[in-house]
């Protein structure tokens, strides 16, 4: 379920971005309305907010699989893991319409050039000239109670996991156990080094080439998306065998 929640979630991301990312690339496009961009800005930071928080019920996943195991079916049942998932729309779609909608009632008055190939909530309040602190104030805030809570809390459950692991008296069954962690702290590394290379870029590299702020963007959009499904091809059995079994069907 939680795998499906993240394929869904990095399908809505490459959807929502494609027009502008592949008619910049194919040379079509070349300016986009205020309307659009504001709704695509919706889309990409809500996505964002919502891989975050896939991300860390997937921890959650993994904390009561290595260290309660004999109560996983009883502690992650249907009806919770679909609570996990309504929580997690709710949290990523309801809490940024108040910052958005007021990108609407600005006045954009500075060169209306966006540093990516898709339209970001930073870029638009750096185009504004009346006051933005709300706006300033407000989304730190959303990036602190999603992004950052969430990179905090994944850190706390394998702390929590990595100290289960070493009470394990057998070194194999310890391999074992964080092996099943790999996937999800690969998913985890290629969602937020990319956030990360972006926030700095955003904030320390404004000097940089305009090449790099597009570079960093398209990898911040597509990387996720492109890595994901290697990653639990690769790691996952079920996964790994019925992909072997769609190529032999293909062969035959």
């Amino acid at each position: 379920y939680f795998l499906a929640m993240l394929a869904l979630t990095d399908l809505c991301m490459g959807l929502s971005t494609m027009y502008t990312v592949l008619g910049i690339l194919w040379g079509f496009v070349r300016e986009i309305s205020l309307d659009s961009c504001i709704a695509q800005s919706y889309f990409i930071h809500g996505l964002s907010f919502m891989e975050s928080s896939v991300l860390l019920a997937m921890a959650f996943d993994r904390y009561i699989a290595i260290c309660n195991p004999l109560r996983y079916s009883s502690i992650l049942t249907n009806d919770k893991i679909m609570k996990i998932g309504v929580t997690i729309l709710c949290r990523s779609s309801l809490l940024i319409p108040p910052v958005i909608i007021r990108l609407k009632f600005l006045n954009y008055c500075r060169p209306h050039i966006l540093s990516h190939s898709f339209c970001l909530h930073q870029d638009l309040i750096r185009m504004a000239c009346l006051d933005i602190r709300f706006n300033s104030i407000y989304g730190l805030a959303l990036v602190i109670s999603n992004l950052l809570l969430d990179a905090v809390l994944i850190l706390i459950s394998y702390i929590m996991i990595l100290h289960a692991v070493l009470a394990i008296a057998s070194r194999e069954e310890r391999l074992k156990s964080l092996q099943t962690c790999v996937s999800h702290i690969c998913a985890v590394s290629v969602f937020y080094i990319p956030i990360i290379g972006l926030t700095m870029v955003h904030r320390f590299g404004r000097h940089l080439s305009p090449w790099v702020h597009v570079l960093l963007g398209n990898i911040y959009i597509l990387f996720p998306p492109l890595m994901n499904p290697i990653i639990y091809s690769i790691k996952t059995q079920q996964i790994r065998t019925r992909v072997q079994r769609l190529f032999n069907f293909k062969k035959l």
